[in-house]
């Protein structure tokens, strides 16, 4: 008698990111912790991967900046416009 193979997950899972410090100091600098942690997992995620994979540091400062940027105005995720849902 066979077995059948098992089935996978349908859909692929991202790579989750740790929060480096100097991201952490940058948020906390700024006032800005609360401003991150009200966005999505996904948007938090995807902020910590696209910084840390800048391959050098004036892109990633460039990027950092950004990141601050659009959570200081709160309508904005990766250059384009984004409401929270209530």
């Amino acid at each position: 008698m066979s077995e059948t193979p098992a089935q996978k997950p349908s859909g692929t899972k991202r790579e989750r990111y740790a929060m480096p410090g100097f991201i952490q100091d940058a948020l906390a600098s700024q006032k800005l912790k609360a401003a991150y942690d009200a966005r999505p997992p996904y948007q938090q995620n995807d902020y910590i991967g696209w910084i840390t994979r800048a391959k050098l540091p004036a892109t990633r400062d460039k990027r950092l900046a950004q990141m601050l940027a659009e959570l200081h105005k709160g309508d904005v995720y990766m250059n384009m416009v984004w409401r929270a849902k209530p």
